[in-house]
């Protein structure tokens, strides 16, 4: 998906990019790529593949979920900012923060905001188990993403205690999302979720399946989760 094939398939979508937003996409791109060869941010470096496989794949949450208001959005894990910082361009007045467990990670979002000339993000440099205890953070987003982090048990204890009551969680899955659902259905009813939707649909030209899983918070987190750095992922809610 080159450039011009990206703004059209958006376009179809109901989501109309200008010249500026244009623009923030080809920085993001060369800015990635110039990147990458010092941290490693992403495997996947062609320009058509990372439009596709990257900034379509991220907008597709907006598919499915109306982000065209005024939200504060919480992306866990966003490694090289996804799907976070695409949304924030195609909807600026979106408040982005970011919370990540690399330091280098943490660097290069700082250098891309900056160069974006983006308003209204803030990037953490910490473990999501240790920033869902802090009290300044813990249930106060509208919507908190994650996207390729880890698997719904593990991600929910990640995700649903930052979530505001009566907000979302949205989980951007592959072609596993029905089976990690299954696995995950106590643990998301345990933090107080409850799945409002799972949307299925294959990505344009190379057709691999996508989810989108949208969870609401329905109920406060109970006090103990998340529980210490590392156990969700050794011990994970059953």
């Amino acid at each position: 998906m080159n450039p011009e094939q990206f703004v059209t398939a958006l376009k179809e979508q109901g989501i109309e990019l200008n010249d500026t937003q244009r623009e923030q996409f080809s920085i993001y791109y060369k800015t990635l790529v110039e990147w990458n060869e010092k941290i490693n941010l992403t495997a996947i470096t062609a320009e058509e593949e990372v439009y596709l496989k990257h900034f379509y794949d991220c907008i597709t949450a907006a598919f499915y979920y109306n982000l065209n208001k005024d939200l504060h959005i919480c992306d866990v894990g966003a490694g090289a900012g996804f799907p976070s910082i695409p949304l924030k361009i195609c909807f600026p007045q979106l408040k982005v923060t970011i919370v990540d467990s690399l330091q280098k990670r943490i660097g290069f979002l700082n250098h891309l905001a900056d160069q974006l000339k983006l308003s209204n993000v803030a990037f953490y440099h910490d473990r999501a188990e240790n920033f869902g205890k802090n009290k300044q953070f813990r249930e106060t987003f509208d919507i908190v993403t994650a996207r390729a982090v880890a698997r719904m048990s593990v991600l929910s204890e990640l995700c649903l205690p930052l979530v505001k009551k009566d907000g979302v969680f949205i989980a951007m899955k592959g072609a596993q999302a029905n089976s990690e659902m299954n696995d995950g259905k106590n643990a998301i009813e345990l933090l107080g979720g409850e799945t409002e939707a799972l949307h299925t649909f294959k990505l344009p030209q190379e057709e691999s399946e996508r989810s989108i899983v949208i969870i609401t918070k329905k109920r406060k987190t109970p006090k103990k989760y998340p529980r210490k750095a590392g156990m969700p992922n050794k011990e994970p809610i059953e």
